[in-house]
């Protein structure tokens, strides 16, 4: 590292960061990257690499017909249309390409119909009618190994172990950052640092529902996701957009990790609320499904019996026989030798919950669920058994939490140019931001699983191109031709 001028320096070498700055790269500038952990890739890393995109060439392949206009629509509606209508339109136009351009460098998916978020193809992203859960070979490792390579073909330096202090600003225009108390200048600068999930004191600001969980609530996000784009915003006074707005999943009490290591719960599982009733189907996305459970009276519990508890797979952290046993021995877990003494204990109407569960046996372990749907969802995700019926006893009930917190959606809020914006709503000259650090698109529901990454490299290769349009031109006017 030197202090000599860049083009572009891109802070965070994440998804985003490395989207940005080898798009910077292909635009012909120069690129300085500074990532403040150990080793490149962040959340993005980290993740299934489910990518959400419309009107691509592996829809296309299996005969489907998607458009950019249809997943704004989609997205705008499941949002409540409380986003920007403009800012949503330039993602969901550009996120196809940005799957191409992925495609183009290096990253396998092939035109096939994907069970879950990791068996390469395509999948159901979340609550949309027409799929668009794009799943990669290797998960969001493979993608970021191939962006990687793009990064080290460009002779694109990165600094690593190195966290920017701040930014450099002169009469209000960025023109560089500060990192191991050494200022370094260039043109323009694209922030993109992560989240803030891993700061409790951002947490507590800017999304304190997820501290309803407790000491149950556990990370998922990145390490580096400490909220450092909110310390470069209050530099340059920039607006913050979704407060109160991120990702944080139905998890089981005792859960501490991601399903990876977890586990799933079993199959033959329902859920019922205070009043002892079902209340949603239990594959719901997590696009709905938070929403669904933190909406019931009397809390929510995933109900069971032993056949269930026996058939969990071993190996997995939480979901597993043996852990399942010990909650219940334990007197965490509820647990009864009947259906009636289950639901006193859990302290729900005895009619209401042998009702529910004799409803349930009824339908789904014959291939219907006519209050639900749950058969529509467990076909879609590759599952041809019916679940078995609940009735060997002993019977168990899980109490249900929000409680992994996975991304947040709070940050510096950004134009459709990814051009980060003053309280003015003026952008901030030299200064752009991608993925959980340029806020906007992520809105009050999480479209479904791929909607992140998507965000991150769509937008990442906006900030991209722009900051080095920026660096050019010297001109915001002259920088706004999208990717």
């Amino acid at each position: 590292m030197s202090d000599d001028n860049w083009d572009v320096i891109v802070v965070g070498g994440g998804g985003a960061g490395l989207a940005a700055a080898v798009t910077a790269a292909e635009h012909g500038a120069s690129v300085l990257l500074f990532e403040s952990e150990g080793e490149l890739g962040g959340s993005t890393q980290l993740s299934a690499g489910l990518f959400t995109a419309a009107g691509t060439s592996v829809q296309r392949g299996l005969g489907i017909e998607d458009t950019a206009e249809k997943f704004f629509q989609h997205y705008m509606d499941l949002n409540h249309w409380m986003l920007k209508p403009g800012l949503i339109r330039a993602f969901c136009e550009h996120a196809g390409p940005t799957l191409e351009w992925l495609i183009d460098l290096g990253v396998e998916i092939p035109a096939r119909e994907s069970a879950n978020a990791h068996m390469p193809g395509l999948c159901q992203a979340g609550v949309e009618d027409v799929w668009r859960g794009h799943v990669p070979k290797d998960q969001g490792y493979g993608l970021v190994q191939v962006l990687d390579k793009a990064r080290r073909g460009h002779g694109i330096e990165a600094i690593l172990n190195t966290r920017v202090q701040s930014l450099v600003v002169e009469d209000g225009r960025v023109v560089g950052v500060v990192a191991d108390d050494i200022e370094v200048r260039a043109a323009a600068v694209v922030v993109a640092s992560g989240g803030f999930a891993q700061n409790p004191e951002l947490v507590d600001r800017y999304y304190p529902v997820a501290n309803e969980a407790g000491d149950a609530m556990f990370v998922v996000a990145a390490p580096g996701s400490r909220g450092d784009h909110m310390a470069f915003g209050a530099q340059v006074g920039s607006a913050i957009a979704g407060d109160g707005w991120g990702l944080i999943l139905p998890t089981a009490y005792f859960q501490r990790f991601h399903h990876w290591q977890s586990g799933f719960p079993p199959k033959s599982r329902i859920y019922v609320n205070g009043h002892g009733r079902r209340f949603m189907d239990e594959d719901a996305s997590y696009a709905v499904s938070t929403g669904i459970i933190d909406a019931q009276v009397g809390g929510s519990w995933a109900v069971f019996d032993e056949t269930a508890r026996m058939n969990l797979p071993a190996g997995y952290a939480d979901w597993d026989a043996e852990r399942v046993a010990e909650e219940a021995e334990a007197g965490r877990t509820l647990r009864a030798d009947s259906l009636s003494g289950l639901a006193e204990v859990m302290g729900v109407p005895v009619d209401a919950l042998d009702a529910t569960v004799t409803r349930w046996n009824a339908q789904l372990p014959n291939g219907f669920d006519d209050d639900f749907l749950r058969h529509r969802t467990l076909a879609n995700k590759g599952s041809a058994a019916n679940p078995d019926p609940i009735g060997r006893g002993p019977f168990y009930a899980v109490r249900l939490l929000s409680a992994e917190l996975v991304c947040t959606h709070a940050g510096l809020e950004i134009d459709s140019d990814a051009a980060v914006l003053g309280r003015t709503g003026s952008p901030v000259e030299g200064l752009y931001a991608a993925g959980e650090a340029g806020a906007g698109i992520l809105g009050l529901r999480y479209v479904g699983g791929g909607n992140a990454v998507a965000n991150a490299l769509t937008m990442g290769r906006i900030a991209g191109g722009n900051a080095a349009r920026f660096a050019r031109s010297g001109s915001a006017d002259l920088a706004t031709a999208g990717i």
